[in-house]
C-alpha cells in the first residue's frame, strides 16, 4: 500500500512539473502570428488596406483568430501579452469590417444608434467575449501606461496611425512601437507646424491624460529633422489645435 501511494504521489509530482514546464515553454515561446503575418504582408502596404484581399482570404483570418482564442494570455511575458492584445485588437477590427464589407465606407457603419461598433462583444480572448474598447480602455491602455499603443492600434480610419505591415511581437516590441510612434509623429499629413500653432491629431485631445498633459514634450521626443529644431526653438510659445478626424476607411 505504501508503495502504491509513493508511485501515485510521484507520478502527480511528475504530471505537475510537466505542466509546468509546457506551461513555460508556452510562455518563452509566445504566440503564433504567422498567419496574421501572411496577411498583412499580402494586403496592407504603406498602411493602406486591401479589404477585398482580407475577404478573399477570411477563412485564414478566422484561424488566426481560433489561434488568439485558445492562447492563454495569463502565462505571456509582459511584452508578448502587450504585443498579444494589439494583434488582437487589429485583428479583430478588420473581421468587423469585412462583417460590412464592401458596403461599409466607414467602421462608424457598423455600430447602431444604441451601440458603437466599438463596444460590441466580438473578441473571444480567455474564454469570454470583450469588446474593442474593452482591449484598448480596460487591458491596453491601464496595462501597460504606454502612450505609444495609440500608434500601434488601428480603427480602421484614415486618420488613425497606419496599420503595420507584420504582427507586433513580444522580442521587438520596444522598436516597432518607437518606429510607429515617430512615423506618425513625423508625418505631415497626420501632424504639422505653422507658425507658432501645432496641429495636431484628435488623438492628443481624447486621451490627453496618457501623454501627461503635455503634447508638445511629447513631440519633442519622437520628432526629427526640421520639425524637432522648429518646435525646439518655439517652445514655450506654441499653442496647439486638433485637426478632424477622417473616419472613412482605410483601404479600399
Amino acid at each position: 500500500m505504501k508503495y502504491h501511494w509513493y508511485k501515485v504521489c510521484v507520478g502527480a509530482l511528475l504530471c505537475f512539473l510537466i505542466m509546468g514546464l509546457t506551461t513555460t515553454a508556452s510562455a518563452v515561446q509566445g504566440v503564433n502570428h504567422s498567419l496574421y503575418a501572411g496577411l498583412l504582408k499580402n494586403y496592407v502596404k504603406d498602411g493602406v488596406v486591401n479589404y477585398q484581399g482580407f475577404k478573399n482570404e477570411e477563412s485564414v483570418l478566422d484561424k488566426y483568430l481560433k489561434v488568439l482564442e485558445e492562447v492563454d494570455s495569463k502565462i505571456l511575458s509582459r511584452n508578448e501579452q502587450f504585443a498579444f492584445y494589439i494583434n488582437a485588437y487589429n485583428s479583430w477590427t478588420i473581421k468587423l469590417i469585412l462583417s460590412g464589407y464592401p458596403g461599409v465606407k466607414s467602421i462608424k457603419e457598423l455600430g447602431s444608434l444604441f451601440k458603437s461598433p466599438w463596444k460590441k462583444k466580438i473578441c473571444r480572448i480567455d474564454g469570454t467575449a470583450l469588446t474593442l474598447d474593452n482591449i484598448e480602455h480596460d487591458i491596453l491602455r491601464p496595462r501597460s501606461k504606454d502612450p505609444r499603443v495609440h500608434f500601434a492600434i488601428n480603427c480602421a480610419a484614415k486618420s488613425c496611425p497606419p496599420l503595420r505591415s507584420e504582427p507586433y511581437r513580444g522580442g521587438d516590441l520596444e522598436q516597432q512601437l518607437d518606429e510607429m510612434t515617430r512615423a506618425f509623429i513625423n508625418d505631415l499629413e497626420n501632424n504639422r507646424l505653422e507658425d507658432h500653432t501645432l496641429y495636431v491629431s484628435s488623438i492628443f485631445k481624447w486621451f490627453a491624460e496618457d501623454f501627461n498633459k503635455d503634447i508638445i514634450g511629447f513631440f519633442l521626443k519622437y520628432a526629427k529633422g526640421d520639425l524637432k529644431r522648429q518646435l525646439e526653438a518655439r517652445r514655450g510659445k506654441i499653442k496647439v489645435k486638433y485637426l478632424d478626424y477622417d473616419w472613412s476607411l482605410n483601404g479600399k
